[in-house]
């Protein structure tokens, strides 16, 4: 057992006492080598321990803060007590003789969450006693017309430190004035106008703005919840019946006053249609004083036009007439002219035709040759004509553009002209 006492002690005296010793000894050369060169360069070693001391208070310190959005900067001269107000940019803040503190502008709201709830750690107490939970909502925010003057008496949490005393100091009393039932449903508008009028004079005196008070969800016992919700139920439904039986009465006047005025509205439609067939008679009587002696005067007119219509369409009928024989005995005579002139034309036609044939015959005995000729004309106009002497045989030059077969004798060919002409075939 010995013997490992004295293994273990010298383990340790290797291990940790004499490596503990060197590194002492190590460590006092290297701490008297450093200050000894410390007091060689103690002019450097102590502007360079100035320099690190006025940075680390620049950093911990900063000589300037911004005034961010939604937020009011306050400066406290230390020295003399004056506070100054910024609300944008930024601002100088010498370290040790001002302080600085940022104040959010917008609402804040308080809300007692310890007071929400009926089996919550601070309930409100109604005037039967019972807990009860309210869901209260505060909402608030600075006076910045006064807060260079309160910004010395604010805390550092408005809310917890100088909201929540505030209200709860006005709500606690306020709800054991009323009972469960009024909280709950009929005083709610009233009691929530009451916290905001004995809330807001204390607001102002602290430098702070009531902006509004809302009350939310009431929380009420299990048991009284039950009988309060049977109880407005019954409520309501009797309210309901006598809003139906006003509703209903005020139906039936409503019906009476529309059947009166439907009544006297007729009587006076009827009084006013009799006033106008009255009227409207007399009125048709003395028009028809007016209107009997003009209509005579126009069945008078009417007989006279008629007269004048009837002697107007006989002396047409009679004028057509004699027209009518006029045109009859104008045609007739000038159809007698006309037969007559064409009598006449006839005749100096005749006398023409019977002197021109006269005078064609006595050419064409005179010169044969003009037969030839004419029956070639009137064969083509593309036809050339030459005139030439009769043929040995005795026959004409175009008995072959006819069509004649055979001879003919000399008394046949004198015979020719007196025959008709017989066309090719």
């Amino acid at each position: 057992m010995s013997s490992r006492g004295d293994a273990l002690l010298e383990f340790l005296r290797r291990a940790i006492v004499e490596p503990l010793g060197r590194l002492i000894a190590a460590a006092g050369w290297v701490i008297g080598t450093c200050a000894v060169l410390a007091y060689r360069r103690r002019w450097r070693v102590g502007a360079a321990a100035l320099l690190a001391l006025l940075a680390y208070g620049l950093y911990t310190h900063p000589p300037f803060a911004s005034v961010r959005r939604g937020e009011v900067l306050v400066r406290t001269d230390v020295l003399d007590g004056s506070v100054t107000v910024f609300t944008a940019g930024t601002v100088a803040v010498l370290p040790g003789i001002h302080q600085v503190r940022c104040y959010s502008i917008r609402d804040q709201v308080y809300r007692p969450a310890e007071s929400a709830t009926a089996t919550g750690p601070a309930p409100f107490q109604s005037i039967e006693g019972l807990s009860i939970g309210v869901d209260l909502t505060v909402r608030w925010t600075l006076d910045r017309a006064r807060l260079a003057q309160m910004s010395k008496e604010f805390p550092d949490d408005l809310n917890e430190d100088l909201v929540a005393p505030a209200v709860q100091g006005v709500i606690y009393p306020l709800f054991a004035r009323y009972s469960v039932r009024e909280i709950f449903s009929r005083r709610r508008a009233e009691i929530q106008q009451e916290l905001m009028t004995e809330l807001k004079p204390k607001f102002t005196a602290m430098g702070l703005v009531l902006r509004g008070v809302d009350m939310g969800k009431v929380d009420l016992p299990p048991d009284y919840r039950a009988g309060m919700e049977k109880l407005l139920s019954e409520e309501l439904e009797t309210e309901k019946v006598r809003y139906t039986l006003e509703l209903k009465e005020a139906d039936v006047k409503q019906r009476q006053l529309e059947a009166e005025a439907d009544k006297v509205r007729r009587q006076t439609a009827a009084e006013a249609t009799g006033a106008e067939q009255v009227i409207a008679a007399r009125a048709q009587e003395e028009t028809m004083k007016h209107i009997l002696p003009f209509k005579q005067k126009q069945i008078e007119q009417r007989q006279l036009e008629a007269e004048a219509d009837k002697v107007a369409r006989i002396r047409t009928a009679e004028g057509a007439a004699e027209a009518r024989r006029i045109e009859a005995r104008g045609e007739a005579d000038s159809r007698q002219k006309l037969a007559d002139a064409e009598a006449y034309r006839l005749d100096l036609v005749g006398k023409a035709n019977a002197g021109q044939m006269e005078r064609e015959g006595a050419l064409v005995a005179r010169y044969p040759l003009l037969i030839q000729k004419t029956l070639a004309d009137k064969l083509s106009d593309k036809v050339q004509v030459i005139i030439a002497p009769l043929p040995a045989a005795g026959r004409f030059l175009g008995s072959n553009l006819i069509g004649t077969q055979g001879l003919t004798t000399p008394d046949e060919t004198a015979a020719e002209p007196s025959a008709p002409a017989q066309g090719p075939r």
